[in-house]
């Protein structure tokens, strides 16, 4: 696997390539703070695309990443393979999001960042592969190096799969696999403290769901706080809806501040 890797100081945005399987190339588009301080160490946070695991764009959270860039986190926007694009299957996109965030954590230093504080964040399908990096055990790309945690400190996810068991969100792709590869049924001790934003009347993901992954949360005594947006449907975070698109910012600002990755200051508008 031949990384490329060209990181200068100042640079507002990049793309790095991260891994390379066969023919496919997939890349991390890097937002850094506008002011870096090289001595400084800052944390990280990267974002998975929605998309049923079939297709997508990692421009959909650019917003987002602008404006944590803008809140001192090092953003990145993930590439990962879909069925569309690579005839994948949703297991070797649970493999890239896994090598994402090894290739980030070991170039910690590259980054400016501190391996320590690391968010994982996405939207539906994108928000399973945020939860999956956190949950799931298997599905590790053989290429990776495993001495490199893959796990993040920390989850924001966005009307995520957390369910592919019967009844749940992609199951006829999963199958008997679910049992190691949904969030849900893969709830341990010591999971990331994690925020989750859902709209009432999504027709993918129920309430119900979301509200039992919830309760296992805390019952293995990790946080998990649950923003319910009344009436709102799937993807109604998104910038085109810049109502619910900056609620749910302001929300997972004030959740990386309570968890001590973000000072209170200076307050950033959400544009």
């Amino acid at each position: 696997m031949g990384i490329l890797f060209s990181f200068q100081m100042g640079n507002s945005q990049e793309e790095i390539l991260y891994k390379e399987v066969d023919t496919t190339r997939l890349f991390l588009e890097v937002h850094y703070p506008s002011y870096m301080e090289s001595s400084k160490k800052y944390p990280a946070m990267v974002f998975f695309f929605g998309g049923g695991w079939v297709g997508g764009k990692r421009s959909q959270f650019l917003n987002q990443a602008k404006y944590f860039a803008k809140r001192g986190v090092v953003c990145f926007l993930a590439d990962y393979r879909t069925s569309k694009i690579n005839g994948t299957t949703p297991f070797e996109a649970v493999k890239d999001a896994k090598s994402a965030i090894r290739f980030i954590r070991k170039n910690a230093d590259k980054f400016n960042i501190d391996g320590t504080r690391l968010i994982a964040s996405g939207g539906s399908a994108g928000g399973h592969l945020a939860a999956a990096t956190a949950l799931i055990e298997g599905y590790n790309d053989p290429a990776d190096d495993l001495a490199i945690d893959c796990i993040p400190n920390a989850l924001v996810l966005f009307n995520p799969v957390l369910d592919n068991g019967p009844g749940g969100y992609g199951y006829e792709r999963i199958g008997a696999a679910y049992k190691d590869f949904s969030p849900l049924h893969n709830i341990k001790k010591s999971a990331p403290p994690t925020i989750v934003f859902l709209g009432t009347t999504d027709h993918l993901i129920p309430v119900v769901t979301v509200q039992y992954f919830k309760m296992v949360m805390e019952k293995v005594e990790s946080r998990c706080d649950l923003k319910l947006y009344e009436g709102e449907g799937h993807g109604f975070f998104n910038y085109a809806h810049h109502k619910a698109y900056k609620s749910t910012v302001g929300e997972a600002d004030q959740f990386l501040v309570s968890l001590g990755y973000l000072s209170r200051e200076p307050i950033v508008n959400i544009d």
